[in-house]
Order: C-alpha cells, then sequence, then structure tokens
C-alpha cells in the first residue's frame, strides 16, 4: 500500500508541473491537429458507435437501459468520492460514500438507485476538475482520437481516473473491454436524443459545449451562460 500511494504521489506531482506549465484559459491552439481527430471520430461515430447506439435503443427496453446507467453511476461514484475528498468537500464525500454503500448493497450491485430516493444525489467530480480545483491551468482544447473533446489537463486527469476505475482494474481483458464497450454505447445511446441541438460547424458546436459543461462542473454552476457565439 505505501508503495502504490509513493507512486500515485509521483504522478500527482508529474501532473501538477506538466499541467502548470499551460496556461490558465483554455486556447485551441491545436486546432490543426484537433479537427482532424475531430473528423476521425465523427467518421467512427457515423459508421459503429451512432448505429449501434441506435440498435442498443430499440433491442433494450427502458428498464434495462436505466439499470445499465445506474450500473456504471455506481461504479463512477467510487472516483467522484476521491475527487470530492481531494477538492475537501468533505461533505459531499460523505454523501457519494454513502451513495455507493446503498445502491452497491439494497441497490443490487448499482442496478437500482435507491439512494437518490433517500436524498443522496449523484455528484459530478473528477480528477481534471480536481486539478483546476487546486489551480492548475486547463491549456488547450485537446480532441482524444476516439474518444472525444478534452484539455491537456482534463486528458491527464483521465489517466488518474482510470487509476481508480474498477473496470480498468479487472484482469479479465474480456470482461474489461466488454464493460467498457457497454459503457461507451449507453454513453452513446443517451446522446441521440441530443443530435438535433447540433448546428453549424460541428468541430465548433461540441468544443464550446464541452468546454461550457467543464466550466459548469468546476465551479459547481456558478457560470455565466456565454454559449454560442461563434458558430
Amino acid at each position: 500500500m505505501l508503495r502504490k500511494a509513493c507512486e500515485l504521489a509521483s504522478v500527482f506531482t508529474v501532473l501538477i508541473l506538466l499541467c502548470s506549465a499551460v496556461g490558465a484559459q483554455t486556447s485551441d491552439s491545436l486546432e490543426a491537429l484537433n479537427r482532424k481527430s475531430h473528423g476521425l471520430n465523427e467518421v467512427a461515430d457515423r459508421i459503429l458507435l451512432q448505429p449501434a447506439a441506435k440498435i442498443y435503443t430499440k433491442v433494450c427496453p427502458l428498464f434495462v437501459r436505466k439499470g445499465v446507467r445506474n450500473f456504471f453511476n455506481n461504479l463512477d461514484d467510487i472516483n467522484v468520492a476521491l475527487n470530492d475528498a481531494l477538492q475537501l468537500k468533505f461533505r459531499a464525500a460523505a454523501s457519494d460514500i454513502g451513495r455507493l454503500l446503498i445502491n452497491s448493497s439494497v441497490g443490487l450491485g448499482g442496478l437500482f438507485d435507491p439512494a437518490s430516493k433517500m436524498g443522496l444525489y449523484k455528484n459530478q467530480e473528477d480528477f481534471g476538475q480536481t486539478l483546476a480545483v487546486w489551480g492548475v491551468g486547463s491549456g488547450s482544447y485537446f480532441v482524444i482520437p476516439l474518444l472525444g473533446p478534452s484539455s491537456i489537463r482534463d486528458s491527464m486527469g483521465l489517466m488518474v481516473d482510470a487509476a481508480f476505475d474498477p473496470i480498468w482494474t479487472l484482469r479479465d481483458i474480456r470482461a474489461r473491454n466488454s464493460l467498457y464497450a457497454l459503457d461507451r454505447l449507453h454513453v452513446r445511446a443517451d446522446l441521440l436524443s441530443a443530435e438535433s441541438l447540433v448546428m453549424g460547424d460541428r468541430y465548433l458546436f461540441f468544443r464550446n459545449a464541452y468546454l461550457q459543461r467543464r466550466e459548469y462542473l468546476i465551479n459547481d454552476g456558478e457560470v455565466e451562460d456565454e454559449f454560442g457565439d461563434e458558430f
């Protein structure tokens, strides 16, 4: 455990040093590269993800999809609670630990969400937000191939979050990949209804939507609406 803690401390230190070297404001200095990655992601989505998500929505009834969502939300509460604590949000951390315990037991492994009915609502925290709270600059907007919108800071945060994701700790590669694929498929299916909202330059739309969403999460909802002035 001590060795693991030292390794994680070293990773945190490197991440903070790297991210501190970038600007506090999110720029798009990598736009040329980002547009290529965005184009690749659009092709993969059109050929694979979107058709698969439509089939998933038709084949699986709503209650099954809701159970899938609850299951992955329950796993995510592990990371959420850890990042609550790292941000010194101890009340939120206690709430999310309570959610995890209740939904993992009474909720049958997270398939149901009795914790929300008890007033323990899910929070949205990740290590990218934690770095922002610690004062680390976001750096350039960055589109990750096959994963989507991010920033230099958030992409580094993803690596830390993955270290605490129960799915990625599975030694059974087939089970791990199957669970990850199901998670991504469900997320894509949830976005099908938002397709009609996309307008203008799709790259700019997704960039602005992502950056506004991240600002909203980092500031716990206390942001001004400046969305959509560059389409």
